[in-house]
């Protein structure tokens, strides 16, 4: 039996296709072993939506090939679409497979060890032909509807490397929940590029979350990353359903109408604020979570000052910052003004403090109420750890709770620190 491990970066469909992909070596009869073991085959599932990103990506390649130099080394995602000449021609790569043929990695790694050479263009292009995964890395399920985006934003790669908005068709995805959730999957998360652009036949997005939260089974569901349009308003009646998890992580990126503008953004800061009130004054306590994007081209103190200030007034529960990373092929990458490192440093360290504090403040304020939370590990204690249905760390000082189940947990106090966690007595097993 052959050994595969798995390195994977960036988004949640990152994760979704690399699940799909273990589930998939799994059933032609290979071990899947943690990425660092000795291992015959590599796949490095690669992100490129930054410089960073690009970093990160380059050291696990070279650090795949130090652990496991003589392993069949394959690089596919993101990175591996906008640089796949420069990357085929790295000697420590054996094969690079860009998103399109994503699904034929398996193929390529077999038809490898049978003695063929392989191509894996020759493969059909299919964004979305992935098995369910029954055994995956996560205690949650993570289920591709959507591909691509048509937004074209001015400093994102993602519409070259993903290509244009594409939905994967409507019973596929419910066959696919059904399957998991036969599985034994107890949360569902929905992924894409641009969910709220998800059409297909008669399914807008409101209407197929509203179809999924439909399907019988003790599960519930979360909205990953999202774009704060594309969907209407009648959309957060849905968070009603106690299926839907009352959490979503809204794209701000800017607090500058000026900016967003020239971020080629589809919304203004008004109307993103006039969705954070709506979830806030209809489902009190509801997580919204952000992305804020500093140092864009032109960016001065007062836009900056702007973002902070709409932070501080939506309050959200956490933000990933990101500093401004030229990307080739973008429209913002030929822009006058760009802004110094130093600077770009300088802010993103005055949100991220920002964040940590408000953050700590927001997660405080479920003291004294209760979670549902889905155990996911365990401490050196024995006690179980995971996370409520408003997507904060929740650890239950109780011993001998199982892993996948859902327990009613009252908290009771919280554990400051980076990532601050909520600690809580159990009430019951949920029902």
């Amino acid at each position: 039996m052959k050994k595969v491990a798995f390195k994977t970066l960036g988004c949640r469909l990152n994760l979704f296709e690399t699940d799909a992909l273990a589930a998939e070596f799994a059933r032609r009869n290979y071990e899947v072993v943690e990425f660092g073991q000795p291992a015959d085959v590599v796949v490095i599932n690669t992100c490129t939506v930054t410089n960073q990103s690009d970093h990160k990506s380059r050291q696990v390649i070279n650090k795949a090939a130090r652990l496991n130099g003589e392993a069949l080394t394959v690089v596919t995602g993101c990175m591996a679409t906008h640089y796949k000449e420069k990357l085929q021609q790295d000697t420590k790569i054996d094969y690079v497979v860009d998103n399109e043929h994503k699904t034929s990695v398996v193929s390529v790694v077999d038809a490898h060890f049978r003695g063929e050479t392989v191509n894996p263009d020759i493969f059909e292009k299919n964004l979305f032909d992935f098995e369910p995964a029954k055994e995956t890395f996560h205690t949650r399920s993570f289920i591709k509807i959507q591909d691509g985006c048509n937004n074209f934003c001015t400093f994102c790669i993602v519409p070259k490397v993903r290509g244009r908005a594409v939905s994967r068709p409507a019973e596929d995805i419910f066959d696919n929940i059904r399957k998991v959730i036969d599985f034994g999957f107890k949360e569902i998360v929905l992924t894409g590029v641009n969910l709220g652009r998800y059409r297909y036949n008669q399914y807008d997005f409101e209407r197929l979350v509203e179809a999924i939260l439909e399907i019988p089974g003790d599960f519930r569901v979360r909205i990953s990353s999202i774009e704060p349009d594309g969907y209407t308003e009648s959309f957060f009646r849905l968070f009603s359903n106690p299926k839907l998890t009352p959490h979503m992580h809204i794209c701000l990126q800017s607090g500058s109408e000026d900016i967003l503008l020239k971020m080629r953004r589809m919304y203004t800061v008004r109307e993103f604020e006039e969705v954070a009130a709506r979830l806030r004054g209809d489902y009190p306590g509801f997580n919204l979570t952000t992305d804020i994007i500093v140092g864009f081209p032109g960016e001065t103190e007062e836009d900056f000052q702007k973002t902070l200030e709409v932070a501080v007034r939506i309050g959200f529960g956490h933000i990933h910052t990101f500093k401004y990373s030229v990307r080739e092929g973008t429209r913002a990458a030929r822009m006058p003004d760009q802004i110094p490192e130093k600077v770009k440093t300088v802010r993103s360290e005055a949100v991220r403090k920002l964040a940590d504090e408000m953050k700590l403040a927001y997660r405080k304020s479920f003291i004294g109420k209760t979670q549902t939370v889905l155990v996911e590990t365990f401490d050196r204690k024995g006690f179980a750890k995971g996370y409520g249905e408003h997507y904060i760390p929740v650890l239950i000082e109780r011993k001998g709770l199982e892993k996948n189940k859902f327990y009613e947990v009252s908290i009771k106090n919280i554990i400051p620190g980076k990532e601050p966690v909520l600690t809580g007595d159990l009430i019951s097993a949920a029902k």
